[in-house]
């Protein structure tokens, strides 16, 4: 993709220059609405998954449940074999712009840094924009908390430990979902993780412009997001909250929060920022902005040394937060084999 704009930015580290140059000779990624459809899919049948799973020493089951407006919407369940006992919930959001992505893609992302923890992870399978707009995706999301929180003892789940995670958009939707539980007085929840988030839809910061046709997620990208969720709404003063934590102004009485982000990612500045408006608000935040990481690049890259920082800092964050001895699955990591992955054709697939 070309690269639009002339600003001065920090480089990429050196491990991930030949992934993205390969990326830019073969003409980069432009996102298009045709290209949906396919994003939104699985790239394995869901007895693949899992068997997946089961080789990891975990199980899934899922449950319909009341969504927005009280239409039906699905969480996967995912824990380990024969588990006993209350345990910490993650309730984990997937990425994906808002507009792709898959709730039961890329959960091996959470190998080695929550499913550790021998958590009972839930995913929602919140609806998409642009046919599902603002509020959907959040309202879904937040159903979906309620109704897991409501049914804590049928899922094992201890309902003193519900944590928030969200990667990407996913980590947006997560911010604006602890927005509404406290605001609504809904479920008590212990912490958000939020990865890279996509929180600003008002296209105004510097690393906004300094990421325009460059690396992964780029601010076309980013548009492209907020347009299919907001509409003609984007960047205006009828935007809420909760579809856009960056806009909010009283932060107080948020839970704990990580925070994170790569110094060479389009999401840098309104991440930074929101940090420093928890602290402002006087809730307790960890900042990571990783030197010359790019959007995704722990899931594109795992094996990166930076890659490595950021996975070690995220699990010590949940171990600390969940209070948790680290529990090996039956299979390390290297033996599991190829990642299931939610990507278009020919497209490495955004992880985070």
């Amino acid at each position: 993709m070309p690269d639009t704009t002339t600003l001065p930015r920090p480089p990429f580290d050196p491990e991930f220059v030949p992934f993205l140059t390969a990326l830019d000779e073969r003409g980069g990624f432009h996102l298009t609405t045709e290209m949906l459809p396919r994003m939104r899919q699985l790239d394995v049948t869901e007895a693949q998954l899992d068997d997946g799973l089961h080789a990891r020493g975990l199980e899934r089951r899922s449950v319909t449940i009341p969504g927005h407006r009280g239409e039906p919407i699905t969480l996967a369940v995912i824990q380990r074999i024969g588990r006993t006992g209350p345990a910490a919930c993650a309730y984990a959001i997937h990425g994906g712009g808002m507009m792709f992505g898959h709730h039961l893609g890329n959960l091996d992302s959470y190998d080695e840094w929550l499913l550790v923890h021998d958590v009972v992870l839930v995913s929602p399978d919140y609806r998409l924009a642009p046919e599902h707009p603002d509020p959907y995706p959040v309202e879904d999301c937040y159903a979906g908390l309620v109704w897991t929180a409501e049914h804590a003892d049928d899922l094992g789940i201890d309902p003193e430990r519900i944590v928030l995670v969200g990667q990407s958009a996913g980590a947006g939707l997560a911010a604006g979902v602890a927005l509404l539980a406290r605001d609504r007085q809904g479920p008590a929840v212990i912490g958000q993780v939020l990865v890279s988030p996509m929180l600003d839809d008002r296209d105004a910061t510097t690393s906004a412009r300094q990421f325009d046709g460059v690396g992964v997620a780029d601010r076309e990208m980013t548009r492209i997001g907020w347009d299919a969720y907001l509409g003609d709404r984007r960047g205006g003063d009828d935007v809420s909250v909760y579809a856009a934590p960056a806009r909010a102004t009283d932060l107080t009485g948020l839970p704990p929060a990580y925070v994170d982000c790569g110094s060479t990612e389009v999401f840098r500045d309104e991440t930074v920022a929101y940090a420093s408006a928890l602290w402002a608000a006087g809730v307790q935040a960890e900042l990571h902005v990783w030197p010359g990481a790019f959007h995704g690049s722990t899931s594109m890259m795992p094996e990166a040394t930076l890659s490595r920082r950021a996975v070690g800092a995220l699990r010590e964050f949940t171990g600390r937060l969940l209070g948790s001895v680290v529990q090996r699955t039956s299979r390390t990591v290297a033996e599991i084999g190829p990642k299931l992955e939610v990507a278009p054709s020919g497209a490495k697939p955004f992880r985070r």
